[in-house]
């Protein structure tokens, strides 16, 4: 039936009520007009006859907001044809605003259509603060329900209306996780914030909300108001964030941050209840020499099907993960030397079974290392030493072997407690150096700034790596003085570069030990005052472990550090736990990426999430390990701004790096 003649049907149905002294429209939802008025309706609507009314055409002017909340009447109007609905609305005739009280009820149309007969039953205050409020409620995305201590809703705003799953879902149906909710316990004054599952008309969906009591306005009945802001896409992202955080991105076994919390968990529940249990330790022998002659798609394939042979063997029943390399650990809950033995062979016969690399036989062998609970301790960290330390005994063996933990490969201790022992003359004597390695701009290839890190020149030894002396600078409480003399190198490298033109941020790395020293502020801004240097000129690179307690006083430290000038990054981001409510809990500025995620093909749609992750906190981005001229291409192609590897640059000298800044070093684009 044509517009035309719904008109004219109606305007000879309703004239006997035009002349009321109501303002009565027909609005016809599906085509955004007035197709009848009253009299008084045309005042409202500022048009100077029926006729003209009806021939405006509204759908140009109504927002997507209004549609969607028409829509829904509609809806709602023909599931049950009695309801009605009472909103305050704000309506544009000729751009000038309006803003009445209106109800809206069922109006079936003569050619079946549903439509809706709209009655102004007042005018509203002109009070610009009240009007923008119900404008701001009618358009926002925030979905605000005004619910019934009972459970009944009494509102729904247009967001949550298009959320609900249907207009009379009550409060337990909305929220059947939240038992706070239905407690008549909870005070006015208590605000209750949670980020929780909710049933919406899309299914199940995470929701941040915001709870709290009040009274009805209407009848003065306790009530609840509550907002929601649906955060299903960021806690998707949090829980893939979390599952990469633990597990390897390879072999999808669980990792070393894993193993440190789960295995720990799993040896306390085995040991309360008095059963024992075994840790076994494996490395594979000359995994290296694959790498090296087949390439690194080879090792990633030969560790692969290592992963897939030793979670068969555990079935279920046993726990494995993969600490990173070609290194394994197996939970085996028995201790029976003899179960320990036989399940070590079995190991070693499945591993030593050829394995198809790209069409060639490659067969492997494993070391491996045991240490029992509780006989050799409780703690993981200490059963990961002493396998460790078995499993180098079984490598010193000749390879292919297990070797049980015992007190002679506890002698090899010694050696450790002798380096801790030599860390105090290293640092009267001023062994420890730092070293620079460039942050380079991944855009224009053009030094930004620099990474500092430290190097032990050992007077008998020469250059001692890192991971050979930071653990036990870290047992021996020794990192926190390294941290400092560290710092304080840099800060002279960077007031050097300054004066000689070049203006760069020197970032440094902070250990959780060294970050929870009582006296770490102070040694800090009293090294700045020494060299008359600014803070703003130096970034502090913190792990993710240091987060992980969520106390007030890292909350209070970091903030204190970033109001005095510093900025905070993440570093090796993607190998902690990514939680990603601390990326807007604390001051973060910069997230790392971790050069394994960088290295690995596989692992480039983790490091696109990671820079897409970063751009919505608006974080900066740095790639570290990039050694290929491809890896660069990809982290160009994704948005990364900055990067450090040995590309570039791998970690030298001070004058090293002074030469390199005055030869104007920079990448052919």
């Amino acid at each position: 039936m044509v517009v035309e003649k719904i008109v004219l049907e109606l305007e000879q149905r309703l004239r006997p009520i035009r002349h009321l002294q109501q303002s009565i429209w027909i609005f016809d939802i599906d085509n955004s007009r007035v197709l009848w008025a009253s009299d008084r309706a045309l005042d409202v609507w500022n048009a100077g006859s029926s006729e003209e009314l009806v021939a405006r055409d509204m759908a140009a002017d109504m927002s997507a907001t209004v549609a969607n909340r028409l829509k829904q009447y509609q809806a709602d109007f023909n599931r049950d044809s009695s309801k009605n609905f009472q909103e305050i609305w704000t309506l544009y005739p000729d751009d000038a605003p309006a803003t009445i009280d209106v109800v809206f009820s069922a109006f079936t149309l003569p050619d079946g259509r549903m439509a809706m007969i709209c009655e102004a039953i007042g005018q509203q205050s002109e009070d610009a603060q009240a009007l923008r409020s119900a404008e701001a409620l009618l358009h926002t995305s925030v979905m605000i329900t005004l619910f019934a201590s009972t459970g009944e809703p009494l509102y729904r705003n247009p967001a949550a209306r298009a959320s609900a799953n249907r207009s009379s879902q009550t409060l337990q149906q909305r929220f059947p996780d939240l038992t706070v909710l239905q407690s008549q316990d909870v005070s006015a004054s208590e605000e209750i914030k949670v980020v929780a599952p909710v049933v919406t008309s899309a299914g199940k969906c995470w929701h941040d909300i915001t709870a709290r009591r009040c009274l009805d306005a209407a009848s003065g009945e306790p009530a609840w108001l509550i907002s929601e802001v649906d955060v299903s896409r960021l806690k998707s992202t949090e829980e893939r964030a979390q599952f990469l955080a633990e597990h390897d991105i390879l072999t999808k076994l669980p990792n070393r941050n894993h193993v440190s919390i789960e295995f720990q968990r799993l040896i306390d529940n085995h040991l309360s209840s008095g059963k024992s249990g075994a840790l076994i330790f494996l490395d594979l022998d000359r995994f290296k020499n694959v790498n090296d002659s087949q390439g690194h798609a080879s090792g990633d394939r030969l560790l692969v099907e290592v992963s897939k042979r030793l979670t068969a063997i555990a079935d279920g029943k046993h726990s494995v993960a993969r600490l990173g390399g070609d290194e394994f650990l197996f939970l085996f809950f028995s201790a029976d030397r003899k179960e320990v033995a036989t399940l070590a062979a079995q190991i070693q016969d499945c591993i030593s079974e050829p394995i198809d690399l790209f069409g060639r036989k490659v067969v492997v062998t494993p070391s491996i290392g045991i240490s029992l609970f509780p006989e050799h301790g409780r703690s993981i960290d200490d059963l990961m030493r002493f396998a460790d330390l078995a499993m180098y005994a079984a490598k010193d063996a000749g390879r292919n072997s297990a070797v049980i933990f015992n007190q002679a490969i506890g002698k090899a201790l010694t050696s450790k407690i002798r380096l801790e022992q030599e860390l105090d003359t290293a640092i009267s004597e001023g062994q420890f150096v730092a070293y620079f390695q460039p942050r380079v701009s991944a855009e224009s290839n053009e030094v930004v700034g620099a990474e500092t890190l430290v190097r032990w020149i050992h007077p008998e030894n020469g250059l001692i790596p890192p991971d050979e002396f930071i653990p036990a600078a870290e047992t021996s409480g020794a990192i926190a003085q390294i941290g400092k003399c560290v710092f304080e190198q840099a800060v002279k490298a960077q007031r050097a570069w300054l004066s000689q033109g070049f203006n760069l941020r020197i970032s440094v790395n902070l250990s959780p030990l060294q970050f929870a020293e009582e006296s770490l502020l102070d040694d800090l801004f009293e090294i700045l005052r020494q060299h008359d240097a600014s803070a703003q000129d130096f970034e502090l690179e913190i792990t993710e472990s240091v987060l992980l307690g969520h106390d007030q006083q890292t909350i209070t430290k970091l903030h204190t550090l970033v109001e005095k000038g510093f900025r905070i990054a993440i570093d090796d981001f993607g190998t902690g736990y990514s939680n990603l409510a601390y990326l807007h809990r604390y001051p973060i500025r910069c997230l790392k990426i971790d050069r394994s995620f960088i290295q690995s093909e596989s692992a480039q749609p983790i490091v696109e999430l990671i820079v897409q992750m970063a751009r919505l906190f608006k974080l900066d981005v740095v790639a570290e390990g990039v050694e290929t001229d491809e890896q660069l291409a990809v982290l160009q192609r994704l948005g990364c701004e900055e990067y450090q590897g040995f590309l570039f640059l791998p970690p030298v000298d001070q004058q090293t790096f002074s030469d390199m800044l005055h030869k104007g070093k920079q990448l052919a684009a």
